[in-house]
């Protein structure tokens, strides 16, 4: 947190007549809402290019003229130019750490990174899938990967975007529809697929290497098949998988009518015994646990059809024997879009795509901009990782390594974060 530096005090910080007052290679201006730009020199840290921290406090804009008219309008009050870190919370400094860099590390003309996202520590690399809500009934979306090892090679070679190969995988016909992905667990990807015409949804295991193999492990509750499978994750204690069943598929056009609630769903992947954890949800979506698996979150992107409908997370305590989800609270409101994916970090801060990209928060289609968000685990909004651009999920490359699927592009963010310990399921 630049402790070695002398901070403007509050008081002095209030006053709008303060612009660019140095502090040494430190730099704080004071714009029109009084919200601050910390710049930090980049050869304080021995780079050669800076890396922008936004300080944006919310005493700034508490009261202000300058509304903003619909959900999907950013949220800039700076102007600042994306990339950048937007901080609301000064302990988010200590998240992204005295260095943080964003570094754009692969991109297209097509939505080819969405969501699934899915690290594999033996290989070090993130496998991906390609957006499934804008291509109809006739085709299926795409899996891909991207080698850590080739970005950490791109990167080192100089400053500015990188376009780092992707490879697209070929996969079972079985798999149809990719949205969800976790893992590795038993040395597999675990993806939820939303189906396509008649063909089911269902949760598949995946080979990591070629030749990609798939098992299916469930495609139906009881002979009914599910609406489109959004996301999955697994228990981190008990192994179990848990994932959230949503009308989406029908929405964009390539499944039938409806006919199940908008559930989430718990599998034992060893019975293949499958049973309903949670439900009353708008639009259920993103799922999570904490490292002990005592909480869950699930994210209700509901406002898609309409304003006043939920772009909230829930939080539930998970019931130590039947793993069912009790006393549901609403964990956080997005301020901007929708919560989409929910990642967890080994500090119990939340991480979800939302309005203007990743927010971290400590401990009908919509394409609005989505930057991924961060709330601490009280469920108070401390920063985004502001990316200018659409994204609905992300995932840890291992400890401060945050990558970030955003449509045409992907996102490197090397912060101080650490990735939770489970990453690397039992094999």
């Amino acid at each position: 947190m630049f402790k070695s530096h002398r901070r403007i005090p509050r008081a002095e910080k209030s006053l709008s007549s303060l612009v660019m007052q140095p502090l040494g290679i430190l730099s704080f201006v004071c714009a029109a809402c009084l919200a601050c730009t910390v710049q930090v020199d980049a050869n304080l840290f021995g780079r050669q290019t800076k890396s922008q921290v936004v300080l944006v406090e919310p005493s700034t804009f508490a009261v202000t003229s300058n509304f903003r008219n619909t959900s999907s309008q950013l949220f800039n009050p700076t102007s600042t130019a994306a990339p950048f870190f937007q901080v609301f919370d000064r302990s988010f400094l200590d998240l992204i750490g005295p260095n943080p860099s964003l570094t754009e590390i692969a991109s297209d003309s097509a939505t080819f990174a969405h969501e699934a996202p899915v690290y594999v520590p033996a290989t070090d690399e993130v496998f991906f899938a390609s957006n499934n809500g804008n291509i109809g009934a006739n085709q299926n979306n795409r899996v891909a990967k991207i080698s850590m090892r080739a970005v950490e090679t791109a990167i080192a070679s100089g400053t500015g975007p990188k376009n780092v190969a992707v490879e697209q995988l070929t996969l079972s016909e079985d798999i149809q529809m990719t949205n969800g992905g976790t893992g590795p667990y038993q040395g597999s990807l675990v993806l939820a697929t939303s189906g396509r015409g008649t063909r089911p949804p269902s949760i598949a295991l995946v080979n990591p290497k070629a030749p990609y193999n798939s098992t299916v492990l469930l495609n139906n509750y009881f002979g009914r098949q599910f609406n489109s499978l959004n996301d999955v994750k697994i228990h981190p204690t008990s192994g179990t998988i848990f994932f959230t069943d949503v009308t989406y598929g029908n929405v964009n056009g390539f499944r039938p009518t409806p006919v199940i609630p908008n559930q989430v769903y718990r599998l034992d992947p060893n019975t293949r015994a499958v049973r309903v954890a949670a439900t009353d949800f708008s639009m259920c979506n993103g799922i999570a646990f904490t490292a002990d698996g005592t909480i869950a979150y699930v994210s209700d992107t509901g406002s898609t059809a309409g304003a006043t409908r939920p772009s909230t997370i829930y939080a539930f305590d998970v019931d130590t024997k039947t793993q069912s989800f009790a006393n549901r609270r609403v964990f956080a409101y997005a301020d901007t879009g929708i919560p989409d994916g929910v990642q967890v970090d080994a500090q119990g801060n939340v991480y979800s795509g939302t309005g203007e990209g990743v927010q971290m928060i400590s401990r009908q289609k919509q394409t609005s901009r989505i930057c991924p968000s961060v709330w601490n685990d009280q469920g108070t909004l401390i920063g985004k990782f502001f990316i200018g651009t659409g994204s609905a999920n992300m995932v840890f490359a291992g400890d401060g390594r945050l990558v970030i699927l955003a449509e045409t592009k992907i996102f490197l963010a090397k912060i101080a974060a650490k990735a939770p310990a489970w990453v690397a399921y039992p094999q």
